[in-house]
């Protein structure tokens, strides 16, 4: 979680990308507009704070909770993970109240 944070901070697009498992509803194999939509989040989000909140993982599957403060408030989300062939895909989110 905190790599796919700092990777939307710094506008790494491409590792947002190879970090998502095909299974979430934004992945796509036409990766150029997806790409182009990570950017123009990342250049107009103002990414303040990340606070782990809980984390559960297993040997396939792990569960961070998370707060993620911006310029323009917070968020906190459930993110599920899968791991495939040794590394960590981010599959779905779940925001919480």
């Amino acid at each position: 979680m905190k790599s796919r944070y700092a990777a939307y901070a710094l506008g790494q697009a491409d590792y947002i990308i190879r970090s998502t498992h095909p299974d979430h509803p934004d992945w796509s194999e036409d990766t150029a507009p997806w790409r182009q939509s990570i950017l123009a989040f990342s250049e107009h989000t103002e990414f303040q704070r990340l606070e782990i909140i809980e984390f559960t993982d297993g040997e396939t599957e792990a569960f961070v909770t998370f707060r993620a403060a911006f310029g323009e408030g917070e968020m906190v989300e459930k993110s599920r993970f899968l791991r495939e062939d040794g590394v960590w895909l981010y599959v779905s989110g779940e925001f919480l109240v």
